[in-house]
């Protein structure tokens, strides 16, 4: 017996996608390629990418605030 309920379809149907490669026009093939570099890098890697880029803007953020304190006390 089938399940027809909406998430089952939906699921269904995402995997028989082919995903944009195949509706992408040959001239701009070079620049999906590139996004599809983008994406597998994010599928391999997205827990500690997204790990650094929090890192990165923690670090610029604190050492921003940290320069205003100092401004605004007269140190510098």
């Amino acid at each position: 017996m089938s399940d027809d309920s909406p998430e089952s379809i939906a699921e269904e149907s995402a995997q028989q996608a082919g995903g944009l490669g195949e509706v992408i026009p040959a001239p701009l093939m070079p620049a999906w390629r590139q996004v599809e570099k983008v994406q597998s890098f994010r599928r391999t890697h997205g827990e500690k990418y997204v790990g650094v880029l929090e890192l990165l803007t923690a670090l610029t953020l604190t050492g921003g605030y940290v320069w205003w304190l100092l401004i605004f006390l007269g140190v510098l």
